[in-house]
C-alpha cells in the first residue's frame, strides 16, 4: 500500500474534520484543504521569477594585473586550445573555427576556448574577466533561438549540478549571441554571450570604446544561458577544471603567465 506524504495526511485530516463538522461536500473538502498549497506554489513562482531570478550579490574582486576571472556564474563545460583558429573537441572528435562562434573574422587565431552554462538558478550578470576597452561588439541575431538542454541535461545542470558538454551542439553555432572584444597592454578576451530559446534579449551596460574594470557587471542575460570566453593567448595558466562551479567576478579561472 502507498504510503501518504507529511502534506497529504495533513490534508486528508484537515478534509475530515471541515466535512464532518460544517456537512461539506467531498470535492469543496479538497478545494479548501489544497488551495493554501496552490496559492503558495504561485507566489513562490512569482518571486523566483521576478525576485531571485534578478538577485545581485556583492563580489569581493580578486586583484591582479596577470589574473582573468570569470564572465558568469555557472557549470563549465569544457576548456579547449584553439590552434590555427580551429577548436576541436576532446571527447566528440568536432572541429569548428573560432569564427563560427563569434561571428566576427578570426584567421589563424591561437589561445584557448572556454564554456559556462548558467541555469535558471545561477546569478545571470556578466562580469568583466579583465581590466580594459571594449574594442569592438558585434551583435548576430537569428530567426528563432533552438533549445540548448535537452530533459537529462537539464536535470544534471540545475539537479544534480553536472556538467554536460555541449561543445559544437546546434545551439551553440546558430542562436542570437553578442560578442565583446576586451583589451588592454597586456591580453584580450572575447566574451561570447549566447541565448536560450526563451530568451528576449541581451541586455548590455557599456557602449563600444567604453573603458571597464575587472569584475564590472558588463551585461545581463535572461534565463538558461551560456557564456563562452575566447583568450587568444597560450601563455596561460588555469585555475579551474571542466565540472566545477565558477562565479563571476569572484573564482580566478587563469592567470596570464609572466
Amino acid at each position: 500500500m502507498k504510503k501518504l506524504s507529511v502534506l497529504q495526511t495533513i490534508a486528508c485530516i484537515l478534509a475530515y474534520f471541515v466535512g464532518t463538522q460544517f456537512g461539506f461536500e467531498l470535492w469543496q473538502v479538497a478545494v479548501f484543504a489544497w488551495l493554501p498549497i496552490f496559492l503558495g506554489g504561485c507566489i513562490w513562482l512569482w518571486w523566483f521569477r521576478n525576485v531571485f531570478f534578478f538577485r545581485d550579490p556583492e563580489r569581493r574582486i580578486p586583484h591582479g594585473d596577470n589574473l582573468i576571472l570569470s564572465p558568469a556564474d555557472g557549470r563549465l563545460m569544457y576548456l579547449y586550445p584553439v590552434k590555427a583558429g580551429e577548436v576541436t573537441s576532446d571527447k566528440k572528435g568536432k572541429k569548428i573555427r573560432i569564427s563560427e562562434l563569434t561571428k566576427t573574422e578570426m584567421k589563424d587565431a591561437q589561445g584557448w576556448l572556454l564554456g559556462i552554462y548558467m541555469t535558471p538558478f545561477d546569478v545571470h550578470y556578466n562580469r568583466a574577466p579583465i581590466d580594459g576597452e571594449i574594442r569592438t561588439l558585434h551583435y548576430h541575431r537569428t530567426g528563432t533561438n533552438l533549445p540548448m538542454v535537452d530533459l537529462w541535461e537539464y536535470v544534471n545542470f540545475t539537479l544534480l549540478r553536472k556538467a554536460v558538454d555541449m561543445f559544437a551542439a546546434p545551439f551553440h553555432l546558430e542562436n542570437e549571441r553578442m560578442t565583446m572584444q576586451i583589451q588592454n597592454g597586456k591580453m584580450v578576451c572575447f566574451l561570447i554571450l549566447i541565448a536560450d530559446r526563451f530568451v528576449n534579449k541581451i541586455i548590455r551596460f557599456f557602449q563600444e570604446g567604453q573603458q571597464v574594470r575587472k569584475g564590472d557587471k558588463i551585461s545581463f542575460i535572461e534565463r538558461g544561458s551560456q557564456t563562452d570566453l575566447f583568450i587568444p593567448c597560450e601563455r596561460i595558466s588555469f585555475r579551474v577544471r571542466p565540472g566545477e562551479q565558477v562565479y563571476a567576478g569572484k573564482t580566478i579561472i587563469a592567470a596570464l603567465e609572466q
